[in-house]
């Protein structure tokens, strides 16, 4: 059974950076595409960013394209999500999750089935 935890989170001040990761164990990585989601207080969860499972096709939210940078390592069954220009809009939890998909991806949450449980990161000065 996958499971997934993600790690990096923290407080931060606006401007600066921070690299999540999401680790995974149980099963591989290398058919599914994944996904980085967050939620912010009292506001429902929304999509960040997607990579494919190649990592060939990757996909940003306006809110944070140019930001925020998505990549993997299927050899180390990680994927990671450097932030940075951080700002306190992007206070949130943050989780990864997975989806069996043969190319390209979605940050739409319908289809994943494994998720981590999070990682907070807050942005504050």
């Amino acid at each position: 059974q996958l499971q997934l935890v993600e790690s990096g989170g923290g407080l931060v001040q606006p401007g600066g950076s921070l690299k999540l990761s999401c680790a995974a164990s149980g099963s591989t990585l290398n058919y599914k595409a994944i996904g980085w989601f967050r939620q912010a207080p009292g506001a429902e969860r929304e999509g960040v960013s997607c990579i494919s499972r190649t990592g060939a096709s990757t996909a940003y939210d306006a809110s944070v394209k140019g930001r925020f940078t998505i990549s993997r390592d299927n050899a180390k069954n990680t994927v990671y999500l450097q932030m940075n220009s951080l700002k306190p809009e992007d206070t949130a939890v943050y989780y990864c999750a997975a989806v069996n998909r043969l190319s390209g991806c979605s940050y739409a949450e319908g289809g994943y089935g494994y998720w981590g449980q999070g990682t907070q990161v807050t942005v504050s000065s």
